[in-house]
């Protein structure tokens, strides 16, 4: 290289320092499991936050409040991003809605956003199910099925967004969980009748248990 090449004067005040990588220790979803106590379920009275469909048809009737405190209660976590098999889950769900109703127990589909397309969806399914937004993940949160430092992809391909679990769980109106089912192989499928019988055992549930 020439000697006579010539290089401006350095200063190392000028160095742009890049931001410290921040390295997050993955932590597995501890999703509740049966015999699990949830405290309080965190839903929001907003009606905003809630929508029903009938038949397929959006309906305006009125939010059992009360009645989700001391009715069996079958929740059931879903987002778009599941894709296909968060359909399936919908369509089975929708099978089950009568008898869970006929049994004395509420559903109640938990979303993390209220998605544009659920009417064409309910429409086309001939849906008549419940949806709650946990637009902040709180019911997701209480449940661990969901989790900022556990992201979902990390667990499967093809999922971009950091959502809830495909799971389902049975409450009994003690908060005590008697049915949980975390769908890790992606199957698209769960036990219609283990769910039924929770239901039941739900609606007869006397005495108290502790917390696993």
């Amino acid at each position: 290289m020439s000697s006579k090449t010539k290089y401006r004067y350095f200063n190392s005040l000028e160095i742009i320092l890049e931001n410290d990588f921040v390295f997050k220790l993955f932590k597995p979803l501890i999703p509740v499991k049966a015999g699990n106590i949830i405290p309080d379920l965190a839903f929001s009275k907003d009606f905003g936050r809630w929508q029903q469909y009938t038949n397929g048809a959006e309906s305006r009737g009125l939010i059992p409040f009360t009645k989700l405190k001391s009715k069996p209660i079958v929740l059931a976590f879903y987002s778009q991003h599941w894709g296909q098999l968060g359909i399936d889950q919908l369509v089975r769900l929708n099978e089950l809605q009568h008898e869970v109703k006929a049994a004395g127990a509420n559903l109640i589909v938990i979303s993390p956003q209220k998605e544009s397309f659920l009417n064409k969806l309910a429409w086309e399914y001939n849906f008549t199910l419940t949806f709650y937004f946990d637009l902040q993940n709180e019911v997701a949160r209480q449940f661990r099925v969901y989790h900022e430092d556990s992201p979902v992809w990390n667990l499967f391909s093809g999922v971009d967004e950091n959502v809830p679990l495909l799971a389902s769980y049975v409450v009994n109106p003690s908060k005590h969980v008697v049915y949980q089912h975390i769908d890790y192989n992606l199957s698209g499928t769960f036990s219609s009748q283990e769910i039924l019988r929770a239901v039941y055992e739900a609606a007869h549930y006397t005495g108290d248990r502790k917390s696993a």
